[in-house]
């Protein structure tokens, strides 16, 4: 490239570029002159190196753009487990106090039975319920945002399990003076489930239609089969679902009005939590209404295990009127409450109970030789693991039946327990129906 002056006609000065290339072409020899404009050479040289560093600036915009946009997504995924373990931590403090909250009632309702005005109890026991179905859900719903969720899968005869749920809901109908109509199909109806989380879903959309229909409605709880699926359907008169509304009502937190709005509380984690359970059963769930004022169906669909007809063994039952009279049990539980409560209830079953606080109070009392240990886990000087694990060491201990008594109710928790030498599990507060068979099993 070679630079030189031309002047025109004018004499002015003309910058030029002079680009010489040498071809070959068979015998000859050529040379290809190029001639540019310095100046316009120039300019585009600028406007290239202008474009190159908007460019570089671009990039550098960018990366920094997605730097941040990473932290945030950090920053976002740390605030939502907080937000999870917060939840399962909130709930597991929640089943403390429910704990001798569950016992003292039971104790009112086997000693003050017909004494007592039943109205009373029956709120008591009502509200109870509800609570520890609350507390039930915000467990449940780490579990699911967490991906911790664990079904214990069996045969489930789905008959069997609408109506226990429709018992379990017959105080709340009442109290509302709803009529709660039950139908079922005639054959069996099984599916692989958990059916802990399947009666679950169906008491929480009891429990939401029996919310949201006024005084005096209807509900209506249907089980039947359709094709290769079990279909549980729960229809009510209620306030119905706007059609907005209709495609974000599972997700959580989810509601239909302000809270202040509402003549009914609730966490919006109910629903969520049905579907949770339904996709983890390989299942779906839907919500169907004609808008407000219209009432509301929700379907259930779980895939069947053989079609209407399976069979399915059901668990035995303990006889009627059998009772765990005479056992010796020692109860250990820091919380003085929940330890007293629940040894008030024992007692009254006709058993002989002793109460300790702490680990080593429980290594001493255990030398009387008790038949059944009911064990906190959340001891203040040793961990209920590290108290089985030394009973078991003994002599006594190693005769004595091991029941772990906890807030934490994850399969994890259960295997923890089961490996450090507990012979069951169950989770705070205690069903006394649940305690009671456990105990007629072993007097047994």
């Amino acid at each position: 490239e070679v630079q030189l002056d031309l002047r025109n006609r004018q004499g002015e000065r003309l910058p030029m570029l002079v680009n010489i290339l040498r071809l070959q072409d068979g015998a000859r020899t050529y040379d290809q002159w190029a001639l540019f404009k310095a100046s316009d050479r120039r300019q585009y040289e600028r406007e290239l190196l202008a474009a190159r560093k908007a460019a570089e600036a671009a990039l550098e915009a960018r990366q920094g753009a997605e730097a941040q946009l990473q932290a945030l997504n950090q920053q976002l995924s740390a605030a939502d487990r907080r937000k999870d373990e917060f939840l399962a931590t909130l709930s597991h403090e929640l089943r403390n106090p429910l704990a001798p909250m569950r016992s003292a009632l039971d104790v009112l309702n086997m000693r003050f039975k017909g004494l007592a005005d039943e109205r009373l109890l029956s709120a008591f026991d009502r509200q109870l319920r509800h609570l520890t179905r609350l507390v039930d859900d915000l467990m449940e719903v780490s579990r699911i945002t967490q991906g911790r969720m664990q079904l214990r899968r069996e045969p489930v005869e789905l008959s069997a399990l609408v109506h226990s749920a429709a018992q379990d809901v017959a105080a709340l109908m009442a109290a509302a003076r709803h009529t709660l109509r039950l139908t079922v199909a005639p054959a069996p109806v099984v599916v692989n489930g958990d059916a802990t989380r399947l009666l679950q879903v169906v008491l929480n959309l009891l429990t939401n239609a029996a919310k949201y229909t006024p005084d005096g409605g209807l509900v209506e709880l249907e089980l039947l089969c359709d094709g290769g699926h079990a279909e549980i359907r729960v229809r009510d008169n209620g306030i119905g679902i706007p059609a907005d509304a209709l495609a974000s009502v599972f997700d959580m937190f989810s509601q239909l009005e302000p809270a202040l709005e509402r003549a009914k509380g609730g966490l919006g984690i109910g629903l969520a939590l049905v579907r949770g359970i339904a996709e983890l059963h390989g299942g779906t769930v839907a919500a169907d209404s004609a808008g407000p004022g219209m009432g509301s169906r929700f379907t259930l669909r779980l895939p069947l295990v053989e079609g209407c007809g399976a069979s399915v063994r059901q668990p035995a039952g303990r006889a009627d009127g059998a009772t765990p009279d005479g056992l010796r049990i020692m109860v250990v539980d820091d919380n003085e409450d929940a330890a007293q409560m629940l040894a008030m209830a024992l007692e009254l079953e006709g058993c002989r109970v002793e109460v300790a606080h702490s680990g080593a109070a429980a290594l001493a009392m255990a030398e009387g030789a008790p038949q059944i240990a009911l064990l906190d886990i959340g001891l203040p000087d040793m961990t209920g693991y590290e108290l089985a694990r030394r009973l078991r060491a003994t002599e006594a201990g190693g005769r004595m039946t091991l029941v772990a008594t906890t807030g934490w109710g994850q399969e994890k928790d259960r295997q923890l327990a089961f490996d450090a030498g507990f012979d069951h599990h169950l989770t705070k507060p205690i069903d006394v129906g649940q305690l009671r068979s456990l105990l007629v099993a072993k007097r047994g």
